[in-house]
């Protein structure tokens, strides 16, 4: 298909990429049910689809459930918000003042690659179990996605804008209100998109790493140690956390779309 055809097709509307995405859905879970009724996956480890969405569909009423979902909600989205304060003003600094940016570089690319799931026993002796010390590791893995982005953002500034405002005599602080900042923001809240997801993770395995407390985590953790192994609170819990994972990345592509409708003008819609 030529360029000139791409042009005139366009991208797809939203009840398009919904539908897609929801044949996508429902197509795997039509092959999950497949596969446990005719035996090629054992039901016991792989219980049938329809099984798994009816026992989550029944958590919702145990008030036990709740609570370990409401925790785990919680400590994300605590964890998260403090990750953004932290990030985006670190991302400002470093992007906008390269002396600094060289004498952190080492400490920032040291720091980075360190699994967040590989200091849950430092951060347990340091500061404790409990939320404190969900809240801790999902702050750590989730700033780097918004730190980066942010930085990022920030060297994609078109350099004539900047110029044209310093020989009107604008100071650096009003070069980055009124230029950088607004043009680094897509960027910034694509960086906070990712880092959601990444809590998410941190969220859940630091709870089923910890095996204590209350959470998601918590009572997938229970759910597996239990003899017979519950395979459908299992993947009831899981799909659970995947539905809103689900949730919140449409919500703020959505908040992303209606804030930055230039951005999107100019790079083009996802399909």
């Amino acid at each position: 298909m030529s360029a000139q055809t791409l042009s005139r097709v366009g991208p797809a509307s939203a009840t398009t990429r919904w539908r897609r995405r929801a044949t996508g859905a429902l197509g795997f879970a039509a092959l999950i049910e497949l596969l446990s009724r005719t035996g090629v996956a054992d039901p016991e480890f792989l219980p049938p689809a329809t099984e798994i969405v009816g026992r989550a569909a029944t958590l919702l009423l145990d008030a036990d459930f709740r609570a370990h979902a409401l925790t785990s909600a919680l400590a994300w989205a605590i964890g998260l918000g403090l990750a953004a304060l932290v990030a985006v003003p670190l991302g400002l600094l470093l992007g906008s003042v390269p002396i600094i940016d060289a004498a952190t570089r080492s400490v920032v690319e040291f720091l980075r690659p360190i699994p967040s799931v590989a200091l849950i026993p430092l951060v347990a002796l340091v500061i404790g179990t409990g939320l404190q010390h969900r809240v801790a590791l999902v702050v750590y893995a989730s700033l780097w996605p918004i730190l980066y982005n942010t930085m990022y953002g920030l060297r994609g500034v078109d350099p004539l804008a900047k110029e044209s405002l310093r020989a009107y005599g604008f100071g650096p602080l009003a070069v980055l209100q009124r230029v950088s900042l607004p043009s680094a923001a897509p960027f910034i809240a694509t960086g906070v998109r990712l880092a959601a997801g990444v809590a998410l993770i941190l969220t859940v395995s630091t709870e089923i790493v910890a095996g204590r407390g209350e959470g998601i985590g918590v009572f997938i953790y229970f759910a597996g140690i239990a003899v017979p192994a519950r395979m459908a609170d299992i993947l009831a819990g899981v799909f659970w956390v995947g539905l809103f994972g689900v949730a919140v990345n449409a919500l703020l592509v959505a908040a992303e779309r209606r804030a930055f409708r230039w951005h999107h003008a100019q790079w083009g819609e996802r399909e």
